[in-house]
């Protein structure tokens, strides 16, 4: 199984929807399986133990679902190559400035509902540009020289493979690889105005 980071596509105002109201981040990301939602909106309906004392009704007994157009459908995955393209993108295992290091940090925390592995991240349609232009500004051939297997190692970025024989397994051309889906994700998200969340599960 492993870590794998998703990304969808969806409006800034759908964004803002779900960062008032976390839960709602399933029906962004999972729409198929509402008892994901429904599982959520519970936990987040549990009053507090302040709510408890001065009798605070819970925020989500008036919750809508989410509406969405055909293209904030609009979904992929990096597979576990996440971790590899910031790396090829910043030279860290965990750093960098924005927007070079936006699979790993940037945007704003949809709450504290755990999607996976913690919570998801939004970025606005601004942001979400702003990742498109650096990401066209760095072509294949430059990721291509920051690749640095033992560097790689060392800096225990995830997942183990990068010093395999590339005959056998070729770590770098699946990296490139995904990096050109990524592209793509975002092109279609700029093209029509939208912002994104990712999320690791």
């Amino acid at each position: 199984m492993g870590m794998s980071l998703s990304l969808v596509a969806l409006s800034d105002s759908n964004i803002e929807r779900i960062l008032q109201d976390p839960p709602l981040v399933w029906q962004a990301i999972a729409p198929d399986e509402p008892e994901y939602y429904e599982t959520a909106r519970a936990e987040h309906a549990k009053p507090s133990l302040l709510s408890k004392l001065f009798g605070r009704a819970a925020p989500s007994e008036n919750a809508r679902d989410l509406e969405m157009s055909s293209f904030e459908r609009l979904s992929t995955d990096l597979d576990k190559a996440w971790h590899g393209i910031h790396y090829l993108l910043t030279g860290t295992d965990a750093e960098g400035e924005y927007p070079s290091n936006f699979l790993v940090a940037g945007g704003t925390t949809v709450g504290n509902v755990d999607v996976g592995y913690g919570p998801a991240r939004a970025l606005t349609s601004t942001e979400t540009r702003a990742v498109r232009d650096f990401l066209k500004s760095v072509d294949d051939e430059e990721l291509r020289r920051r690749f640095n297997p033992e560097d790689m190692l060392a800096k225990r970025i995830y997942p183990d493979i990068w010093a395999r024989d590339p005959a056998e397994q070729d770590s770098l051309g699946y990296l490139i690889e995904h990096v050109r889906i990524l592209r793509g994700f975002l092109d279609q998200a700029v093209d029509e105005g939208l912002g994104i969340v990712l999320y690791i599960s």
